[in-house]
């Protein structure tokens, strides 16, 4: 059997099998989400459940792989992460603090030699980053691990669309023949995928910040981890693409509340699901409707590995239009 489809099972197992362990630490830690007017559950409800997704994950990449260097940097900045989501979950970090922590995980990669250094030039050639590769890089790290982490609002929500947009990067990553990245990739989307049987709604746990933050911090790993394996800036746009829904509406949610004159750190009820709820959609119609959405853009994807130049761009811009049209239509750069 292919070490990826091993990888896969392995993580879809243990994230099965331990996740109801996790619940009760979850309770004894005082790792809960108490319900309040901006969220839509209504009972306290145990976070903490990227544990079980981490410990399968773990599990999976140490059994299955060759384990290198560039390999342990991205385990150890996986696990930084996850400590980072633990502390958060139970006694709630400060934004500031939670920043450090993400930043000091992305050094971890940059100290590991795991960089973005350069990127294709669509009509040649490269751009070379030099002085600018670091700053880049955390810059890159960063912001994905915040737009799983903003998109985790709903049950099944972020799980369910980062593990369409990891088998995305599964199917990428054998055709372009990425075999590192299939394999960890795998890993990821099996544990993801195991903890949804108890976190699809009506969920029973949330993946809280242990999760989320891990989840979006490896999703940027892996980019970056595939870009300096294959030589190929392919691997860093496939992720960008599958992982269009939430990056977007995190774009949306940063220029709404500066166009109304709100901190851009300031929660609020106007993320894309909350606009879906207000429309009438319950949360499975919500949540599975924007599954669609994030499976048409891994299709987007996945076409994208087959065309360059002026049609890659006309890609691109294509997509990006049709959200911001979409978003419009649904108002959600209003304040209301």
């Amino acid at each position: 059997m292919q070490s990826y489809l091993v990888a896969f099972a392995i993580a879809l197992f243990l994230g099965w099998v331990l996740t109801p362990y996790v619940k009760k630490i979850a309770f004894r830690l005082g790792a809960v989400d108490k319900p309040d007017a901006r969220k839509v559950h209504h009972v306290i409800m145990p976070r903490l459940g990227g544990l079980a997704i981490y410990i399968g994950f773990m599990v999976a990449v140490l059994t299955c792989m060759n384990i290198t260097k560039d390999v342990v940097g991205v385990l150890l900045g996986g696990t930084i992460i996850l400590l980072v989501g633990i502390f958060d979950d139970i006694y709630q970090l400060s934004a500031r603090v939670k920043l450090l922590g993400q930043i000091a995980a992305a050094m971890i990669l940059i100290l590991f030699d795991i960089r973005i250094e350069w990127l294709n030039n669509p009509m040649g050639g490269y751009f070379y980053l030099d002085y600018l590769s670091i700053p880049f890089t955390v810059f890159w790290v960063v912001s994905f691990t915040n737009v799983v982490n903003l998109m985790d609002g709903l049950d099944g929500l972020a799980a369910g669309v980062s593990a369409i947009a990891s088998v995305t990067i599964i199917l990428v990553a054998l055709q372009q023949g990425f075999y590192p990245v299939a394999i960890i990739t795998a890993a990821l989307a099996g544990g993801t995928i195991g903890f949804m049987r108890y976190n699809f709604n009506p969920a029973t746990i949330f993946m809280g910040d242990t999760g989320s933050l891990f989840i979006g911090y490896m999703l940027a790993a892996i980019s970056i981890f595939g870009a300096v394996k294959s030589a190929a800036t392919i691997a860093l746009i496939v992720p960008a693409i599958a992982l269009g829904l939430p990056i977007m509406d995190t774009a949306f949610a940063i220029a709404r509340r500066y166009i109304n004159g709100k901190p851009i750190f300031q929660p609020d009820k106007g993320h894309l699901h909350h606009r879906l709820l207000a429309l009438g959609f319950s949360q499975r119609q919500a949540v599975m409707l924007m599954y669609l959405i994030s499976a048409g853009l891994c299709l987007s994807a996945v076409l994208f590995t087959e065309i360059d130049g002026i049609y890659a761009i006309l890609l691109l811009v294509i997509i990006v239009a049709a959200i911001f049209i979409g978003a419009k239509k649904i108002g959600i750069l209003n304040d209301r």
